[in-house]
């Protein structure tokens, strides 16, 4: 961009163009610019179109100016932050998708895409960039159960992913916010119940994740569960939770046309879930689902949701680290998934997937350490602990009756030489039982408040 063009004019400039999703003439920015004379606006104007951060679109009196190739680019260059993870390729990807909507050309489902794709031949990551990941996100926990490590962070995830899904869906809570609505149970005020929905729902998904890391893979149930409480009380149609979709459905701001038979809708989302299964890269099964799922779209709505739960399930099942989408920008989210959409071209959500990753295994890894190395007794006994603590809460149960109650059940069902360390730690993670905690043990906060006050 020239030197002569201060980098707040020009950011004034570029906001006031993108503004016009069809085109902004000179007297819309005039209008919009009300402190530029009309002279120095066409001098920063025919700047910026040299640059290329603007193109001219029409001639004579009619031409508009609309923001080109290199607008991202220059916004990003004076961000460090984000200049240094974006390709060649997805820049030019970028301004293949600054073109005014009408000017590109409608799309349907292509099946190639996903036909042409081989499990562990025609991989979409790199070997070396997969082992980067993988590296990153490991936790030396090889042979502990599926599920291991995202318990030891459950708490702290519960809040990052909840939040960074639903705001890139447009949510508005912040992660204050989302974080006094899973803990205290307080909705914000002022928002719309769909976006506490929408936040709860992310919960309760991530929950069974976690609950049901050795069973969840990329079949049918696994999926249509999530969707079904992702969706929970979404749709306007109930009926519609956890089921492959029947209705016509439409990309908004795209050119993008999905399938709409159903015959096919089922085919596809079977042959993607067999390949997606079929991968045995933990990180390329994570990015396949990312980029397939929302690409079908089958379900009626929620399906970019499920996609980002999906991601999760081969780094539940393998104890990587989580992805929770942290610092995900929203425009860059959802440029990438508009190059899914029309382009069928995959580089821009890879970078987008890369940094994510590694920004959720940065914030992870510390929380970790804070924690320390999981406890080998408490891993072995993690269901039994969880059955005895929720029958103590439901129960109601004071300190007296749940001592004389787990003591009974610790002799009947507690090999004898780990009896009184079982009943130590049950006691003790009682004692220790808060609104912060409770979602590990599945317990509703209400029914916590009623147990709550007996106990103490």
């Amino acid at each position: 961009m020239a030197a002569k063009v201060p980098s707040e004019e020009y950011d004034a400039i570029v906001r006031a163009v993108s503004g016009f999703p069809n085109g902004a003439a000179i007297r819309d920015l005039k209008a919009a610019l009300p402190d530029y004379s009309r002279r120095t606006l066409q001098r920063r104007l025919d700047a910026l179109v040299d640059s290329g951060v603007l193109i001219v679109q029409g001639s004579g009196r009619g031409h508009k100016y609309v923001a080109g190739p290199e607008a991202d680019r220059t916004k990003r260059a004076a961000d460090p932050g984000k200049a240094d993870w974006l390709s060649e390729e997805s820049v030019e990807i970028i301004g293949l998708l600054t073109r005014p909507l009408a000017s590109r050309t409608p799309v349907p489902y292509h099946i190639e895409f996903i036909e042409s794709y081989a499990p562990n031949q025609t991989p979409y990551l790199t070997n070396e960039l997969r082992r980067k990941l993988a590296d990153m996100g490991r936790v030396e926990q090889h042979e502990l159960p599926a599920g291991t490590y995202l318990r030891q962070v459950m708490d702290r995830l519960i809040i990052d992913l909840s939040w960074n899904s639903s705001r890139l869906e447009g949510n508005t809570y912040s992660l204050l916010d989302t974080e006094l609505l899973l803990k205290a149970g307080e909705s914000a005020a002022g928002k719309d119940a769909t976006e506490t929905q929408m936040i709860l729902n992310h919960k309760a998904a991530i929950e069974l994740l976690a609950e049901d890391a050795a069973a969840i893979a990329f079949n049918r149930y696994t999926i249509c569960n999530l969707h079904a409480l992702l969706s929970q009380n979404l749709l306007p149609d109930p009926g519609g939770e956890g089921r492959l979709r029947s209705k016509l459905i439409g990309i908004g701001q795209s050119v993008y046309e999905p399938l709409q038979v159903p015959q096919q809708i089922e085919m596809y989302f079977d042959l993607m879930l067999n390949k997606a299964e079929a991968i045995t890269d933990p990180i390329e099964q994570s990015f396949f689902i990312m980029v397939h799922l929302p690409y079908l779209q089958p379900f009626e709505d929620v399906n970019k949701r499920v996609s980002r739960l999906a991601a999760n399930i081969p780094l539940v099942k393998r104890n990587l680290c989580p992805l929770s989408f942290v610092d995900v920008d929203e425009e860059d989210y959802a440029r990438a998934m508009l190059a899914i959409y029309e382009l069928n071209r995959v580089e821009y959500l890879r970078d987008v997937f890369v940094r994510a990753y590694a920004r959720s295994c940065a914030r992870y890894s510390t929380i970790r350490q804070v924690l320390g190395e999981p406890d080998p007794f408490r891993l072995r006994y993690r269901k039994q602990i969880g059955e005895f603590i929720q029958a103590v809460v439901a129960g109601g149960m004071d300190k007296r009756a749940a001592s004389k109650w787990i003591t009974g059940q610790v002799k009947a069902s507690i090999q004898k030489e780990d009896r009184a360390r079982f009943q130590e730690v049950v006691e003790t993670e009682l004692s220790g039982l808060h609104e912060g905690n409770i979602a590990r043990y599945q317990i509703r906060l209400s029914e916590f408040r009623g147990w709550e006050t007996g106990w103490k």
